[in-house]
């Protein structure tokens, strides 16, 4: 109920006036059952426009943090977080990771969306980078299809450090569901497990038009705020040829832009 009610009557109205968001491929996401939306991941607003285009309930991992602060503004996020589903999860890893795991498969196993970011954490600087298997995991153990969602523009509007959004278009754009029940009962096969998240990953890829880094984003962000502005390899092989997930060589790719009629979207 508080789900809907933000969506319909608190929050969405006014991120859709002041934000317009644009949205293709909404007809990608099935009308019942299970899936696994997994999305790139550039600001926290994430988390607010992509439910906000999608005419059903979605539920996401959020970082354990957001239901760990104190006063006012800490309470009201943790109880916005709590009301809209989130699942908090202990970047750290762990008996708390798996936890957080189990409920999304609970979720699935229930017929419900589940959303997850494959890199576990924000993009530092806009690139897409190594995803996590644990979405992979998701996949095989429920059967669930992926839905691969690249997120346009959110990184722009909220870069890190930002709270407030500034105004501008924020576009979505879901791709065809991705099918790995071939690899039902093998969860456990971390070359499996590997090679699945990779395929995925190339979908965001190949939807976003970002660069990609094979690198994980939290290492990454390690390595900047000890100086180093670039991984070692900067995602690119000795041959300069630019890399995509599972060193296959980069597709060539295209950041998506806003539809050329101007309206706004009343999905949802």
């Amino acid at each position: 109920m508080f789900y809907w009610f933000m969506k319909r009557v608190m929050v969405g109205p006014l991120l859709r006036l002041v934000y317009r968001p644009w949205v293709r491929g909404v007809e990608n996401v099935p009308v019942d059952g299970p899936a696994i939306l997994a999305s790139n991941h550039l600001a926290v607003i994430d988390s607010f426009f992509l439910p906000l285009v999608l005419p059903r309930e979605i539920v996401f991992i959020g970082k354990s943090e957001y239901f760990q602060g104190a006063g006012l503004k800490g309470r009201v996020t943790a109880g916005f977080m709590r009301g809209v589903g989130t699942i908090p999860v202990d970047r750290g890893g762990g008996k708390a990771s798996e936890a957080a795991l189990r409920t999304g498969l609970r979720r699935l196993n229930d017929g419900g969306l589940f959303g997850i970011y494959p890199e576990g954490t924000r993009s530092p600087d806009g690139r897409l980078y190594r995803g996590k298997t644990g979405v992979a995991r998701l996949a095989i153990e429920s059967g669930a299809p992926v839905i691969p969602v690249a997120m346009v523009g959110t990184n722009i509007a909220q870069p890190i450090g930002r709270r407030i959004p500034k105004v501008m278009r924020i576009g979505i754009v879901i791709g065809e569901p991705l099918d790995f029940s071939r690899y039902r009962g093998m969860e456990s096969d971390r070359f499996i497990l590997r090679s699945v998240t990779d395929e995925i990953m190339y979908a965001l890829m190949s939807l976003s038009g970002q660069e990609y880094v094979d690198v994980y984003a939290a290492t990454q962000k390690a390595r900047l705020a000890s100086g180093h502005a670039r991984p070692v390899d900067g995602g690119e092989p000795a041959t300069g040829v630019p890399l995509a997930p599972g060193g296959r060589p980069a597709p060539e790719v295209h950041v998506p832009v806003p539809p050329e009629d101007d309206a706004t979207p009343s999905v949802g």
